[in-house]
């Protein structure tokens, strides 16, 4: 058998040459070109037939192993490491927001699980109905059912659940369901979580900031009480937890004003994107030195963050929809809290 007459690389897609090689080769093996035990090319020999870097291959084959599509044996070269696993499952992706955050989560689960599976995205924009319709319109449809489970109330305050949806997603088999981001303590059995804790997780990042975090003499939060899209309640008992612990003086705000009274010795806590603008739009109109007069933390980390220095609070997003991707391919079950971070920049 000669694997090149199966292994396509196109050339003109933004498609990166090692996730090609990646794709490839898992669909020829839900295809059945390959079977266990088949031996496929050096790294030498791949990248010569494609006129590709060695490390483009080297971070193709770096992949497969790790996900157990292939093994080496030293001194023989790759072999086809298991086919049961990689064979084609249907997944339907249920999100509560269209949001940066839950799309790095989203995005993070499709590189992991790469060619072994079609997912479905469905946005259900913490409307109880809406998610509703969507499971009982696609009961016994997919392999696996993804549920990031944040809902509002009527009067558009956060909760996890209600009875309906309980009740909706209990009927889900367990080897087929995956929770993620929020727990949910009452569906009982044993399936997929990877979560955040969003009290302790909040309360143990202020905990790792506190030797800048102490310097100032006010801490304030913006968190909605109200919104299109709630915010938990646990990441505000989090919050008055580390600053009845540690006696720090704090205010808590629905948002942040358009003609908000500052004071050197101000941190404040934004949740929302338009907080964190409006905030150090303010800051520097008022000619106030940011991180140094008046500190700025943004709850949940983006790369745009990252360029502007503004120091976060935040979960690993793409190591949630890793993780979540590596345990259905590896048939694992369990709960996994995901990591959360103080990650210091010069906003405080």
């Amino acid at each position: 058998m000669n694997i090149f007459n199966f292994i396509k690389i196109n050339e003109s897609s933004r498609v990166p040459k090692y996730r090609q090689i990646v794709d490839s080769i898992i669909y020829n093996i839900s295809a059945g070109n390959l079977k266990m035990d088949d031996k496929i090319p050096s790294i030498n020999r791949f990248s010569e037939e494609y006129l590709l870097s060695r490390d483009t291959v080297e971070k193709a084959y770096s992949i497969l192993r790790e996900r157990k599509v292939i093994i080496s044996i030293r001194g023989k070269g790759y072999y086809i490491a298991r086919t049961k696993l990689i064979s084609k499952v249907n997944i339907l992706f249920l999100i509560n927001k269209l949001s940066s955050y839950k799309m790095r989560i989203y995005n993070s689960f499709i590189d992991s699980i790469g060619g072994t599976a079609h997912t479905n995205l469905f946005i259900y924009h913490c409307e109880e109905e809406l998610f509703l319709n969507l499971l009982e319109k696609n009961r016994n449809a997919y392999d696996y059912y993804v549920i990031m489970p944040h809902f509002k109330t009527e009067k558009l305050k956060h909760t996890s659940y209600t009875p309906e949806v309980i009740k909706a997603i209990d009927q889900i088999p367990k080897e087929k369901l995956i929770i993620m981001d929020n727990p949910v303590s009452e569906i009982k059995g044993n399936y997929i979580e990877t979560y955040q804790d969003f009290e302790n997780d909040i309360y143990n990042a202020l905990k790792e900031g506190f030797g800048k975090i102490s310097k100032y003499e006010k801490l304030i939060i913006t968190y909605p009480e109200e919104s299109v899209y709630p915010y938990p309640k646990r990441i505000l008992h989090g919050f008055r937890k580390f600053c009845s612990e540690y006696n720090i003086d704090f205010e808590v705000l629905d948002e942040i004003y358009d003609d908000m009274i500052l004071k050197k010795g101000d941190l404040f806590i934004t949740i929302s994107e338009s907080d964190l603008v409006n905030l150090v739009n303010q800051i520097r109109n008022q000619e106030f030195e940011l991180g140094d007069d008046i500190g700025v933390i943004s709850y949940n980390d983006t790369p745009l963050k990252q360029l502007l220095g503004i120091t976060c609070i935040s979960t690993d997003f793409q190591v949630m929809g890793e993780t979540a991707a590596r345990m259905i391919m590896d048939k694992k079950k369990g709960k996994v809290k995901n990591p959360f971070h103080f990650i210091d920049r010069d906003s405080i």
